[in-house]
C-alpha cells in the first residue's frame, strides 16, 4: 500500500469515528507497511473501540504498544499510553487511569511532544475531577488551555474549555459554566468534532436546566441524543437520556421522566462502561418513586446505588443525595431510626465536600491564568517595539555611519532603560491594585454565598421544622390519642425538631459573622443561661466576666461557635447528671490567654475510671480544632470544666 493511501485512511478514521467499520480498518492497519502510520492508526481505532467495545479496545492498545516498542516509535507509544489511561478511566479503574496518564505525561515531556503533553494534563484534570479533587482538576485544565494557546492549537482548546466549564458546573456557577461550554461547542463545530459536540450539548443542557430554562434544555438534550445515536456513542447516549429524564421531572412530567430514567438503565448485556454514572440515575429513580408514594420500590433502587458505592469507593462523596433520598423513604415507612441515620450520613458527606479554602484556591487559579495571559500579551508588544527600534537603528546606520549609530544606540538604550523602568513600576502598581480588587471581590462573593446559605437554612429548613412541630401539636390536640408510646414518640420528635431549630439558629448566627466579638459571645451565652435557668427548677446560675483587658478581642466564626458549643454542653451535662444546686460560668484572663470555666456543686464523678460519652469527646475535639486545651476536674464537691485558648491579649 502506498504511503499516500495510508495517510488517507488515517484521516478517514479521524473524521468518521464510530460510523466506520472498525474491524475492517483494523485489518487494513495491520497490513500497512509504514510503522508510524500503522501505530497511529492503532491508536485511533483503539480510541473508537473504547466507546462501544471495551474488550477489543484493550487488545488493540496492547498490540499497538508492542508494535511501537519494536519500531522505537516514541510518539506512537506515548499516544497509546495516554489512550490506555482513557480506557482505564472509562471502565472505572481510576487508580490505573491515573498511573497511565502520569506515565504518558512523563514520556511526552521527555521527548518534547507538546500536543500529547497537553492531552495528558487535560486527562489528569479529568482524573482528579472524577475523584472530587476540584482545585487540582481546575489547575490541570488551565495548564492545558495555556499550553494549547501557546502552540496555537485552537482545536485542542475545546477539551480544556469544556472541562473548565464542568468544574464551574460542580460549583453551581451555571452562568459561568454555560459560557465555557458554549465556547467549547463553537470550536468543536468549527472542526466538525461530532463526538465531542455530543458532550458539549449534554453539558449545555444541564446548565440550562439549572438556570430554569428547562424547555431549552430538553431541545438541547434531544439534539445530543440524535447525534449520539448516529455516531453510535453509547456512553453519552445514556448520559443524555438520564439528563433528559431530569428535565422531564423538573417540568412535572413524572411518567415520562420515569420511562426515560428506566430506559437510561436498560443497557446491552456486557456493557460495563460508566457504571459509576448510574449512581445519579438510581438516585433519581428512587426519588421519583418516593414522589409517587412507593417508598419500598424506591429503596430497591437506592440499594443498587449503595452497591455501586461499595464497588467504587471513590464516588462516596457524590452519594450524599442518595442518603437523603433513602432517609425520605424510611420516613415514609415510619422507620425513623434508619431515616435519621441516613440523614446524618447525608450531612457528613455534604460537610466534607464544602470547603471555603478550596473555593478560594480555585478562584486564585483563574486569577493566575488571566494574569499570565496578560503578561504574554505584554511580551508580544515589547517584541514588536524592539523590532521597530531595530528598523530605525538600521536607517540611522545608513545615514550617520558607524560612529553616529553607536552614539544613538547608547542614547536610545539609556532612554529605553529609564522608560522601561518607569513602565515596570507602573505595571507593578496596576497589578497590585488589580490583585487587591480581585481579592475584595472574592471575599464579597464568599460573604454573599454564606448569607445566601444562611437565608436558605432559615427560610427553608427552619420553616419545615416549625411545620413539623405544628403538625405534631395538631395531632396531639386534634385526636384523642390513648397510646402512651405513640404520644411519647410524638413528643420526642417535637423536642428533637425544637432542638434542631435552636441549633440551626446558632449555626446561622455564626455563619453571618466574619468575626465574633467577646460581647457577641457573652450575649449568646447569657441568652442560653437564661433559657436554662427558666427550664431548670432549683438550680441557680451565675455568670462572671472579667473583660477589662479583652474589649477588643475578636474570634473567628469557627472559634466562637466551638466555644459556645463547649459551654452549652458543659451546662447541659451539669443539669442532666450532677444534681447541682449552683452552676457558674466564669470568663477570665490568665497570663495573657483567654480562659473560661463551667463549675457546679453537684455530686461529681470519677474522671479516671468513668467511660467518657460522645458529649465530652465532642467538647475535646472542638477544643483541639480551635487550638485550645480542655481540662475536666471532678470530686465529691462538684465538677469543673476548664478551657484555655491560646489567644494572646
Amino acid at each position: 500500500m502506498k504511503k499516500s493511501q495510508c495517510f488517507f485512511l488515517f484521516i478517514l478514521i479521524c473524521s468518521s469515528g464510530y460510523s466506520q467499520n472498525l474491524d475492517s480498518l483494523l485489518t487494513v492497519a495491520r497490513q500497512t507497511k509504514n510503522d508510524s502510520v500503522k501505530i497511529r492508526m492503532f491508536n485511533k481505532i483503539a480510541f473508537s473501540y473504547i466507546f462501544n467495545d471495551t474488550n477489543k479496545a484493550l487488545k488493540v492498545i496492547k498490540e499497538g504498544k508492542t508494535l511501537a516498542n519494536e519500531a522505537q516509535f516514541h510518539f506512537g507509544l506515548t499516544e497509546l499510553t495516554n489512550t490506555h489511561g482513557i480506557y482505564m478511566d472509562i471502565t472505572g479503574k481510576s487508580d490505573s487511569a491515573g498511573y497511565y496518564f502520569e506515565k504518558a505525561l512523563d514520556m511526552s515531556r521527555t521527548h518534547d511532544f507538546q500536543i500529547i503533553e497537553s492531552m495528558c494534563i487535560n486527562n489528569l484534570g479529568m482524573y482528579n475531577w472524577n475523584r472530587a479533587n476540584y482545585d487540582k482538576a481546575l489547575d490541570y485544565f488551565f495548564q492545558s488551555l495555556k499550553m494549547n494557546e501557546a502552540i496555537d492549537d485552537e482545536r485542542s482548546t475545546a477539551s480544556s474549555l469544556n472541562n473548565i466549564g464542568l468544574i464551574y458546573q460542580e460549583m453551581n456557577l451555571s452562568e459561568k459554566a454555560l459560557s465555557y461550554h458554549k465556547k467549547a461547542l463553537s470550536v468543536r463545530e468549527k472542526y466538525n468534532l461530532e463526538n465531542e459536540q455530543i458532550a458539549s450539548l449534554n453539558n449545555i443542557g444541564i446548565n440550562l436546566k439549572d438556570l430554569g430554562r428547562v424547555d431549552e434544555a430538553i431541545i438541547t438534550y434531544k439534539k445530543g441524543i440524535a447525534l449520539a445515536k448516529r455516531k453510535n456513542n453509547l456512553i453519552d447516549y445514556y448520559k443524555l437520556l438520564d439528563n433528559l429524564a431530569n428535565a422531564y421531572n423538573v417540568n412535572g412530567d413524572l411518567d415520562l421522566a420515569l420511562q426515560t430514567y428506566l430506559k437510561a438503565l436498560d443497557k446491552p448485556e456486557g456493557y460495563e462502561s460508566e457504571q459509576k454514572a448510574q449512581l445519579a440515575t438510581l438516585n433519581n429513580i428512587a426519588a421519583l418513586y418516593n414522589e409517587l408514594n412507593q417508598p419500598k420500590t424506591a429503596l430497591r433502587y437506592a440499594e443498587k446505588g449503595f452497591e455501586l458505592v461499595k464497588k467504587y469507593p471513590e464516588i462516596e462523596l457524590i452519594s450524599a443525595d442518595l442518603n437523603l433520598t433513602t432517609a425520605e423513604s424510611y420516613y415514609m415507612l415510619n422507620d425513623f431510626k434508619k431515616a435519621r441515620a441516613k440523614r446524618q450520613e447525608f450531612i457528613t458527606l455534604k460537610d466534607s465536600i464544602f470547603s471555603e479554602t478550596n473555593a478560594v484556591a480555585i478562584a486564585d487559579l483563574e486569577i493566575k491564568y488571566e494574569t499570565e495571559k496578560k503578561e504574554r500579551e505584554i511580551l508580544v508588544q515589547r517584541a514588536e517595539l524592539a523590532e521597530n527600534k531595530l528598523t530605525i537603528q538600521q536607517r540611522d546606520y545608513q545615514i550617520y555611519g558607524l560612529i553616529a549609530l553607536a552614539l544613538i544606540l547608547g542614547l536610545i538604550g539609556f532612554l529605553f532603560f529609564n522608560q522601561q523602568k518607569l513602565k515596570n513600576k507602573q505595571l507593578q502598581k496596576e497589578n497590585e491594585l488589580k490583585d487587591a480588587l480581585i481579592k475584595i471581590e472574592t471575599q464579597n462573593r464568599l460573604q454573599e454565598q454564606r448569607l445566601r446559605i444562611s437565608r436558605d437554612l432559615h427560610d427553608n429548613i427552619g420553616a419545615q421544622l416549625t411545620f413539623i412541630i405544628s403538625s405534631i401539636d395538631n395531632l396531639k390536640y386534634g385526636f384523642d390519642i390513648k397510646d402512651e408510646k405513640l404520644t411519647k414518640k410524638l413528643e420526642t420528635i417535637s423536642q428533637f425538631a425544637s432542638t434542631t431549630i435552636y441549633e440551626l439558629r446558632d449555626t446561622i448566627w455564626a455563619m453571618n459573622k466574619n468575626e465574633i466579638s467577646l460581647e457577641d459571645l457573652q450575649s449568646r451565652i447569657s441568652n442560653f443561661i437564661e433559657k436554662a435557668d427558666t427550664a431548670s427548677d432549683g438550680v441557680q446560675f451565675k455568670f462572671n466576666s472579667s473583660t477589662s483587658k479583652m474589649e477588643q478581642v475578636t474570634f473567628t466564626s469557627v472559634e466562637g461557635m466551638n466555644m459556645y458549643r463547649i459551654i452549652q454542653e458543659g451546662i447541659n451535662n451539669a443539669l442532666k447528671y450532677a444534681d447541682a444546686k449552683n452552676i457558674t460560668v466564669d470568663f477570665s484572663v490568665e497570663q495573657g490567654d483567654f480562659v473560661f470555666k463551667v463549675s457546679d456543686d453537684g455530686k461529681g464523678f470519677d474522671v479516671k475510671n468513668a467511660t467518657l460519652g460522645n458529649g465530652i469527646n465532642n467538647m475535646k475535639k472542638r477544643a483541639q480544632d480551635i487550638g485550645g486545651f480542655l481540662t475536666l476536674l471532678s470530686d465529691d464537691n462538684g465538677t469543673v470544666l476548664l478551657l484555655k485558648l491560646k489567644k494572646h491579649i
